[in-house]
């Protein structure tokens, strides 16, 4: 429920992708090769990750299919090569049965743990083309049966991930549509006010919005949650087309609510933000203070649309932003990243920031049926990074926290494992995040050098990388902030916390960046 959920804070989010789109974006940059959108050395990188983050997937199954995969990972993929043509043939492989392999490891006698799986089922799902909506409110009925087993969900995962795509009819009326009677009237999609109305009728509504006609859309996906969300990427395109006209003359304007055809609820055309909140502008109120030549209110302003604008300026703002802040070009001191540095550093960043996130909002959550000593003592704390620390040092005894939903109890349990081997967590999640933050900066060159947003990881890369950029911006700026710390200095802070954790002098978990 927290990887469905569009509201989840940044720490619980999905940072990945499935490996089923991670292969086919394997395939796909042989043609960004090709027309020198993407370098040979930025390739070869993500191949490389890509090969290790592929290691753990049971889902790949443990007969040949895995070793092909490796070794045409290792081949390079050229763009003209037959390691390429032989990677395009094998992906219905691994589409087909990939979560029934799944479902076997978890009656074998190794069983993947539950994140694991939870991960592996919700990328698979989601990059399917299944709709965030749709599996958040499967996953809270499911689990709401009575009875239900871990073999039921799975089988009902499986079952989704084999079902194809419907058509569906969507209605989107409109308040206002400029010179419609010359420039919509002679399209098939178009339907007049009195035409609008009569398809409200038709469908049932009851109180049907005041409108201006509408556009009809049949789209295919896999349930009416995607197809609205496609319908609102072809209105933010007609939208950004209307805005080349002369000013003056009105402007196009949606009611804000689809509809879809035998489907009695309304959706908002607008897609829900993509949660990258940087939450010390509200609380460091500095929200409405603007300095004009502040780098991080430039960077903030670049990054805007990453929210919830549409893709090719929410990838390039927000690269911008990034950029701006933790690339120098007088710094050579990894010549083979390049500016692609930059992602590495943030990724460091939002590491370091990952356990105390987690654990403030444990320390919240902690209620007792009778106060014990840990709720005792967190009420005599007066800051987060005391409660952070009262937290850790519960978990490192073994005392659970008092929480009762089932994502703080998960929550409770990836810090435990944290704790128990700080290095090895943290080094695996910062390559995580390594990997959703380079995906980001390919495609921004993508669309800067490409002139395309029809690449087939654009919405899963802002999916996983918007949270995390938040997450970073909110730091750099924390820190500015309060302790007057520059970005580039806050990363190399970072850099070096990651290298030390866990050593005796290393610095303590609940203050990597402090």
């Amino acid at each position: 429920m927290d990887f469905f959920a569009d509201t989840s804070p940044w720490p619980r989010r999905l940072w990945d992708v499935s490996s089923a789109l991670a292969l086919e974006e394997a395939w796909e940059t042989g043609d960004w090769q090709r027309q020198q959108v993407l370098s040979p050395g930025a390739v070869s990188w993500y191949l490389r990750t890509l090969e290790r983050l592929l290691g753990p997937d049971r889902g790949l199954g443990d007969s040949r299919l895995r070793k092909e995969l490796t070794d045409l990972l290792r081949s390079g993929l050229a763009p003209d090569s037959q390691q390429r043509r032989r990677l395009r043939q094998l992906m219905p492989l691994v589409n087909d049965g990939y979560l029934d392999r799944w479902a076997e490891t978890v009656e074998s006698t190794r069983p993947p743990s539950p994140e694991r799986l939870a991960r592996a089922i919700a990328t698979h799902l989601l990059d399917r083309g299944w709709s965030s909506g749709r599996l958040h409110r499967w996953v809270h009925d499911t689990s709401q049966a009575p009875g239900v087993t871990l073999r039921h969900l799975l089988e009902v995962a499986t079952d989704l991930a084999a079902t194809s795509d419907s058509e569906f009819e969507v209605m989107v009326p409109f308040v206002s549509v400029p010179s419609y009677q010359t420039l919509a009237e002679p399209l098939p999609e178009w339907r007049s006010a009195q035409a609008t109305a009569a398809w409200f009728r038709k469908q049932g509504v009851m109180q049907p919005p005041r409108h201006n006609g509408g556009f009809i859309y049949y789209l295919r996906a896999k349930d009416p949650v995607a197809a609205v969300r496609a319908a609102g990427g072809l209105v933010l395109r007609l939208q950004a087309r209307s805005s080349y006209a002369r000013t003056g003359r009105g402007r196009l304007e949606p009611v804000g609510r689809a509809w879809v055809a035998s489907h009695p609820d309304s959706l908002p055309v607008q897609p829900p933000a993509r949660g990258a909140d940087v939450l010390s502008l509200k609380r460091e109120r500095t929200m409405y203070s603007v300095t004009a030549s502040d780098r991080l209110d430039d960077a903030l302003e670049l990054a805007a649309p990453l929210n919830e604008g549409p893709p090719a300026p929410a990838v390039s703002g927000a690269w911008a932003a990034i950029e701006s802040l933790l690339h120098h070009p007088g710094d050579k001191a990894d010549p083979d990243a390049d500016r692609a540095v930059a992602a590495d550093r943030l990724a460091a960043l939002v590491a370091c920031s990952w356990p105390r996130a987690e654990l403030t909002a444990l320390s919240y959550r902690h209620r007792p049926a009778q106060p014990d000593d840990l709720s005792e003592a967190l009420q005599r704390t007066r800051t987060n990074a005391q409660r952070c620390q009262l937290v850790a040092e519960a978990l490192s005894k073994g005392v659970k926290p008092a929480v009762s939903s089932p994502g703080d109890v998960a929550a409770c349990q990836r810090m435990a494992r944290l704790l128990a081997d700080p290095q090895k967590e943290l080094s695996d999640v910062r390559v995580v995040f390594e990997a959703a933050l380079r995906r980001l900066y390919r495609q921004r060159n993508i669309v800067a050098h490409g002139g395309t947003t029809a690449a087939v990881a654009l919405d899963a890369a802002l999916r996983t990388a918007a949270p995390l950029v938040g997450a970073g911006l909110d730091r750099l700026l924390h820190a500015a902030l309060t302790l007057g710390i520059e970005p580039l200095d806050l990363a190399a802070r970072a850099e070096n916390s990651l290298a030390l954790v866990g050593d005796p002098l290393g610095p303590p978990l609940t203050g990597l960046l402090d």
